[in-house]
């Protein structure tokens, strides 16, 4: 595919400086770019590598010098942004097969509609819906009753069990098991452990992303509910009766225990932990490796085990830091004092 620099800036707002007729292939970073690749720059730390690359053209923010006369620009607002719409465009993975495969087995109550694609060895129970331009692919499994709506894409491996909901524009990568039985279970009186029937569903909202190998658990009773505009990483927990709100981001090895509630513009980054029942209101951020243990009612970044607001958090850390230095200051005022002691009781056996 042979894209003009003009084109590609009338597609994102931009201004070319240099030669407008000149043609980019491909897209690339920086220090990996070669001729014929499109590239941005639009963190600081990597304006060095302007010097070096041999990018053709460069999509490029105001602040950035244009230090080179012998590549092209584009010079946008917001290079990365910029960048994910020539993407989209233009080099977007596209699925290469059509139709239903005659490996697949579609229960004869089942509804999909003709414009969406079926892969190999898929599984669709009774009573499934199946909406528009929507691929299942390889190996996916749908069991009674699951609904999924228009425009999604369910990659190989996906497991989504009965009653479960999906709304449209949905994406959910390999490996990865919606719906599966909340961890329900209580002691008899010889303290056996006795399963809870999970009889609830989970219900995911319109243009909710899904990593790999991630679990969301059904409702024991009820609804677990991932809510519009979600984006959710690989390897996450998300346990029975939990409900995230709107345009939120879970990221990876991140778990969330039964029947806690996140709000809307929330982030909770990389192994974050969250206890059960209780509730974080909308607008948090949840730094990495904490532990939230009791409910967050006020907007804000919080860190640290038990997570607390972030300026506390981090006067806490350094105040740890400072123990070594502390403990030697002890240690020469201990001295200090036993040598004063030791003096005033030669003083004192003088003077009597």
């Amino acid at each position: 595919m042979k894209i003009k620099l003009k084109e590609a800036a009338d597609l994102v707002g931009g201004v070319v400086f240099g030669n407008p007729d000149l043609e980019f292939f491909n897209v690339a970073k920086l220090e990996d770019a070669k001729d014929g690749d499109l590239s941005f720059l639009y963190l600081d730390k990597y304006e060095h590598q302007l010097l070096t690359t041999k990018a053709t053209a460069v999509l490029i923010s105001p602040k950035f010098k244009k230090i080179r006369d012998d590549i092209s620009y584009i010079e946008v607002k917001d290079p990365n942004v910029a960048f994910n719409i020539i993407i989209k465009k233009y080099f977007n993975p596209k699925i290469n097969f059509d139709g239903i495969d005659s490996s697949a087995s579609i229960h004869k109550n089942s509804s999909i509609d003709s414009t969406s694609v079926i892969g190999k060895n898929v599984v669709i129970s009774s009573g499934c819906k199946i909406g528009k331009n929507t691929f299942i692919l390889h190996n996916t499994v749908l069991m009674d009753n699951v609904e999924v709506g228009d425009n999604c894409i369910i990659y190989p491996n996906v497991s989504i069990r009965e009653n479960c909901k999906l709304g449209n524009n949905v994406i959910i990568h390999s490996n990865t098991c919606i719906g599966s039985d909340g961890f329900g279970f209580i002691p008899n009186e010889k303290g056996e452990y006795i399963k809870v029937p999970q009889i609830g569903n989970v219900v995911i909202e319109d243009d909710v992303e899904i990593g790999s190998n991630v679990s969301i658990d059904r409702a024991a009773l009820g609804s677990t509910i991932i809510k519009k505009g979600t984006k959710i990483d690989n390897l996450v927990q998300i346990a029975h009766n939990v409900s995230i709100g709107e345009n939120s981001i879970i990221i990876s090895q991140s778990g969330i225990a039964g029947s806690t509630k996140i709000g809307k513009n929330c982030i909770l980054a990389g192994q974050v932990g969250v206890v059960g029942h209780i509730e974080i209101t909308d607008n948090v951020t949840v730094t990495a490796q904490s532990g939230v243990s009791k409910s967050i009612d006020k907007a804000g970044k919080y860190r640290g085990t038990p997570a607390l607001p972030l300026n506390e958090a981090l006067r806490q850390e350094a105040s740890v830091r400072n123990i070594p230095s502390l403990q030697e200051k002890i240690k020469k005022l201990e001295e200090k004092i036993a040598f004063l002691e030791s003096k005033f009781l030669e003083i004192s056996k003088k003077d009597s």
